[in-house]
């Protein structure tokens, strides 16, 4: 029988599925995303963004629980949880990023670590069971972003993880839990009035909590289907509906399972190799190669001869920021990068710290920057470029382009690069045997007879001193 509902199409995949539908690939390439998800996420908390919405979430408490990456002893429960995670993973802006553009891990993994811990269940959730809510929820998350022309372009107006990524998360915590296929629907509803975050808090602290709130709030609204409470049954097929996000929503019924192809089968995602904007890779990229031309065997760049800096790149105007004077601006400038790249010769984690972001040299660079805004380069994460020219005082000019950056779900990062990056998030959080054991059961994940083994890696050790004092009482 052919279903006329787009929501009950989406309700009919996230209960039907079944594992036996993953494929190889998404497999794959799901183990990566999470793999990636949890060094983000284990970094985050040592940033001031966690620290403040961790002594909020404090107040929260209840007869279960769910671990807080990275912390000792400090658990919540399950729906805030999956919050403060959420806030770390996106909280220096360095997690995973799909197209049509959204984050698409950050909502959906915090929720499945903290429901396989918190919930008792025989047999246990396995580790198939949680690559399969995992797909679900990002599946959802694509399928909803490929009913809008809009949702092909770089976000002006509100951040889809807010939007897309509540949906998601609702759909996993749905598959995870075994919802009905009336409450999945119901979920789906709920959530879709949870959703949405306005563009205007890019670049401040606020951003992060788009992250952790879809998180929250998708848990939330399975957790209310649970409990009967419903909401309108045609929410994804309205203009008034779901389609009040978008001004050219246009919802399809979904194919049936049996002819179902998973989006993540046909589209990778892109990994950063540092934390900001998405777009700002390409800017790295481009800036690197036109350093080569003017700095030599390891001498200084000669900030004194540069006449002026042209970037040539989308108009994304929350990504343009000439003179950015915190982290998270400085996340969203395409003119600091280029300038930190052109002065250091490398992006990094630190490069985004205070003293970094305020040193003369980068002011005296940023002073020199130029935008132009070329017609053909569409705001769009699957056809930008960025093009960076360089004029000296002598008359000499050094342009170069960037049209697909390492890390780009086109040229995508090495298994031994995703598995470095890893390391280098999570080392800082958690000793060394714990970082490779994650790394060993995420490779192995389909394999795993209960995946709250991961949390079990994710929580950080007693230090020796309080470990024997504890021995003793």
């Amino acid at each position: 029988m052919l279903l006329k509902s787009v929501t009950e199409s989406f309700a009919k995949m996230i209960h039907g599925f079944k594992v036996a539908h993953l494929t190889d690939r998404v497999i794959q390439r799901s183990k990566r995303m999470i793999l990636d998800t949890l060094g983000v996420g284990l970094l985050g908390t040592s940033t001031e963004v966690f620290y403040k919405a961790s002594q909020y979430s404090k107040i929260y408490t209840s007869n279960i629980s769910s671990t807080v990456w990275g912390q000792m002893d400090f658990r919540l429960p399950p729906t805030y949880a999956a919050f403060i995670n959420g806030v770390a993973i996106h909280s220096m802006d360095f997690d995973d990023t799909w197209h049509p553009a959204t984050h698409p891990s950050g909502a959906v993994l915090p929720v499945l670590t903290a429901l396989s811990e918190a919930l008792p269940r025989s047999p246990k959730f396995s580790g198939l069971d949680l690559l399969l809510a995992f797909n679900v929820g990002i599946e959802v998350q694509g399928r909803l972003m490929h009913f809008s022309k809009e949702a092909n372009d770089i976000p002006k107006r509100f951040h889809p993880p807010s939007v897309v990524g509540t949906l998601g998360s609702a759909a996993a915590a749905s598959k995870f839990l075994g919802l009905s296929l009336n409450k999945c629907q119901e979920a789906l509803a709920i959530a879709v009035s949870h959703a949405g975050a306005p563009m205007a808090n890019a670049a401040t602290q606020t951003k992060p909590l788009h992250i952790g709130n879809a998180a929250r709030h998708g848990i939330e609204a399975a957790f209310l289907a649970m409990l009967g409470l419903q909401g309108n049954k045609q929410i994804l097929d309205m203009e008034a509906g779901f389609g009040a996000f978008y001004a050219n929503y246009s919802p399809k019924v979904l194919p049936s399972l049996a002819s179902h192809t998973w989006l993540l089968d046909q589209q990778d995602v892109a990994f950063k190799r540092f934390p900001a904007h998405l777009a700002t890779h390409w800017m790295a990229d481009a800036a690197a190669s036109v350093r080569r031309h003017i700095v030599t065997d390891g001498a200084p760049l000669p900030i004194d001869h540069i006449q002026r800096i042209v970037l040539r790149i989308p108009d994304v105007q929350y990504v343009n920021r000439p003179f950015p004077d915190s982290e998270h601006e400085a996340r969203h400038s395409f003119q600091y990068v280029a300038c930190a790249m052109l002065l250091d010769g490398g992006i990094t984690v630190p490069s985004f710290h205070k003293c970094q972001i305020n040193r003369p040299q980068v002011r005296q660079l940023l002073r020199k920057v130029e935008l132009e805004h070329p017609p053909d380069n569409l705001p769009s994460f699957n056809t930008l470029y960025c093009e960076v020219s360089v004029t000296l005082k002598d008359g000499a000019t050094f342009t170069e382009r960037s049209n697909t950056f390492y890390g780009h779900w086109r040229k995508p990062l090495s298994q031994e690069d995703l598995q470095e990056k890893f390391r280098a998030n999570a080392s800082g959080m958690l000793p060394c045997d714990k970082v490779e054991g994650l790394i060993r059961i995420v490779e192995k994940l389909e394999d795993i007879e209960d995946c709250s083994v991961l949390t079990t890696l994710l929580k950080r050790p007693c230090p020796p001193q309080e470990a024997s004092d504890l021995s003793i009482m």
